[in-house]
């Protein structure tokens, strides 16, 4: 496994449709472990293949709804697409290509995803919450979109740690 570099704003290829897998070869697994790997480094809870370069449709996202003594993992999927949602959520986010920006933004609360495995195998996941979110904007990236363009505002960490400062003062 290998460290990948992650693309920051401005960079093109973070702006592009990708193109589907039809091949589950050796080269899409080890793609998809520098991507776990990397998504850890960086003390990310998504990467999609644009974010390192790769305009191909898979993500990895970190499970973080698990039991009190469970441990989060990672879900690979590739050529995801939603299926269906309810909900609704509000709440800031971030993204490893923008370092430092978070903006608010409106996300279903629940998702199903059909999407595939390394091997090729079909399968479903449902994600509550922040797994929810996270397949939304790993999927939005996948179709070319980026979070900052559902935000009416950017915060700079600073400026969201005082807006939480604030909140809990209330």
């Amino acid at each position: 496994m290998a460290l990948r570099n992650i693309l920051t704003e401005g960079n093109p290829s973070l702006y592009k449709v990708c193109r589907p897998y039809g091949e589950f070869n050796q080269r899409l697994a080890v793609l998809l472990d520098d991507m776990a790997e990397t998504m850890k480094k960086a003390n990310g809870v998504g990467l999609a293949a644009p974010q390192v370069g790769i305009a191909r449709r898979c993500c990895v996202v970190l499970e973080t709804n698990v039991e009190d003594e469970g441990e989060e993992y990672i879900i690979e999927l590739v050529n995801p697409e939603i299926i269906a949602f309810d909900g609704e959520q509000e709440g800031y986010e971030g993204c490893l290509s923008f370092p430092g920006q978070y903006g608010c933004v409106k996300r279903p609360e629940h998702v199903v995803v059909r999407a595939f495995d390394r091997h090729g195998n079909q399968f479903e996941v449902e994600g509550f919450g922040l797994t929810a979110r996270a397949f939304c904007h790993e999927i939005d990236h996948l179709d070319g979109h980026v979070f900052v363009e559902k935000c009416d505002e950017i915060l700079t960490e600073e400026e969201l740690m005082a807006l939480h400062e604030e909140e809990d003062g209330e």
